[in-house]
């Protein structure tokens, strides 16, 4: 087993493993710099407001709150809220609020910003993820267990992502997204469930990922190849020698 230092960049897959990482830029960069949104920040309590030009949706990031959803995205008409919690990874938030300008009508970049065309089941196939048919809901299971996204038919939060590495502190991370926003629950499920993995500095990880046979840890400064082509050799011969067992 690897062992890796505080400071050392590395790439973790699944995704939803990796915690939330630190680079909130990724997520507000470019809807202040590409598409003009309007921002506030108080240095004090760390709060981000980002409001559209058009003025219909806003972004808050708000790492003091008491509940631990330090991100809220909320729509006026039709009224709609995505939030997610703190260990919420980054990568899938982005891709939510980097899809905001289309879903308003501002087609810029378009070309660099695709929206996610699948639907939830053919994202959860594609991904091994398992898909469990109720009377009121659907469960999509990622292959190891930890993570699932609960797709209700009723309901004012129509969908709801769960995640925790056995229960255990620091790992666990929610996400809901409400009614007439399916297209942003697609989005963040398409970019939660891809097996490309995410770069983190290894004390960034929640402490039990960093220590668990659940996540796939790769070097990316000292890797003899491509890190990314490094990493999907490990993927590969780990599929191959089977997955560590379901807890």
């Amino acid at each position: 087993m690897t062992t890796f230092a505080g400071e050392d960049l590395v790439l973790v897959s699944p995704r939803y493993l990796a915690g939330s990482g630190t680079r909130i830029a990724d997520a507000l960069g470019p809807l202040i710099h590409l598409f003009d949104w309007s921002h506030d920040h108080d240095p004090a309590s760390g709060h981000i407001r980002l409001d559209s030009p058009c003025g219909s949706a806003f972004l808050d990031f708000e790492p003091a709150r008491f509940d631990g959803s330090w991100w809220t995205i909320r729509h006026h008409d039709p009224s709609w809220t995505a939030r997610f919690s703190r260990q919420t990874p980054i990568e899938a938030i982005a891709a939510v609020a980097q899809a905001l300008p289309q879903l308003l009508g501002d087609a810029r970049h378009a070309d660099r910003i695709p929206l996610t065309t699948s639907t939830l089941d053919q994202t959860a196939a594609l991904n091994g993820w398992t898909t469990t048919h109720a009377e009121a809901a659907t469960l999509y299971t990622s292959p190891d267990g930890h993570c699932v996204l609960t797709h209700e038919t009723d309901g004012e939060r129509p969908w709801r992502f769960t995640h925790s590495l056995y229960d255990g502190f620091d790992t666990e991370w929610t996400a809901t997204v409400s009614r007439d926003a399916d297209q942003l629950a697609r989005q963040f499920f398409a970019h939660l469930a891809t097996p490309e993995p995410v770069e983190r500095y290894f004390k960034d990880l929640p402490y039990l990922v960093q220590h668990s046979s659940a996540a796939l840890i790769t070097p990316v400064n000292t890797a003899s190849v491509s890190p990314h082509v490094h990493h999907a050799a490990a993927q590969a011969a780990r599929v191959h020698a089977g997955r560590p067992p379901r807890r």
